[in-house]
């Protein structure tokens, strides 16, 4: 339901996970957990971390990746990939969180800004992040289930580039949200065209395309900093 027109529009704070959020790109670790698990073959590990390399190189486009995830997923049963994310993120994850976003995130908290996780993630990942982080609001890659298995489908946009924009005007029509006067924190070319949406854009130890970018339009940027579990 959209506000009310006369509505104080509030600020926001969009922030990337992986490579953001987190100093680490979440996929890779979690696709070595898998292996370890034998739930992945060494196979599968090579192909998908290869892919997701080339992917980070442009050298492939998120429709390839997401075709080659959902192969990989479909399938499987919702319950026991729930199960394996608690695991490996109480195991492994939570201690790779960017010190720097944290302070970041408790500074937009104190001022009263709407915190908004924006990523290409899935729920079953970014739900445990929000929840330890005390975000209310999450706009990810949400996957198709049917009889608690996934089908290898996406439901709605793939929360990437243009899909990014897509959600979180969405979100700001829903909730009020300037996107003039908001923020969004990323460290990736690809997150560009969100970037350009909001008044205030950060990149986040950036690639070096991104970097560059930053550079010849005077973002500000946080350094690479380090990384730290929440206590």
């Amino acid at each position: 339901m959209s506000a009310p027109e006369d509505s104080p529009l509030r600020i926001a704070a969009f922030i990337d996970v992986d490579g953001t959020l987190l100093t680490v790109q979440s996929a890779r670790l979690y696709v070595d957990f898998l292996r370890r698990k034998r739930l992945l073959s060494a196979g599968d590990q090579a192909r998908m971390l290869w892919a997701a390399v080339r992917y980070r190189l442009g050298m492939m486009n998120m429709r390839k990746l997401g075709e080659m995830s959902a192969r990989f997923i479909r399938g499987r049963s919702e319950a026991q990939s729930v199960a394996h994310c608690r695991e490996w993120y109480a195991n492994e994850l939570r201690r790779h969180f960017r010190s720097e976003m944290l302070d970041r995130i408790e500074a937009h908290r104190k001022r009263g800004d709407v915190l908004v996780l924006l990523t290409g993630s899935t729920r079953h990942i970014t739900g445990l992040i929000a929840s330890e982080l005390g975000i209310e609001h999450m706009l990810v890659t949400e996957l198709e289930v049917e009889g608690g298995r996934f089908t290898g489908r996406a439901l709605g946009p793939v929360c990437f580039g243009g899909g990014k924009v897509t959600k979180a005007e969405s979100f700001a029509v829903d909730h009020a949200i300037d996107l003039t006067s908001s923020y969004f924190y990323s460290d990736s070319i690809a997150d560009l065209p969100m970037l350009e949406k909001v008044g205030n854009p950060y990149v986040v130890d950036p690639d070096p395309r991104l970097g560059s970018e930053a550079q010849r339009r005077g973002w500000p940027s946080l350094p690479a900093g380090r990384a730290a579990a929440v206590i």
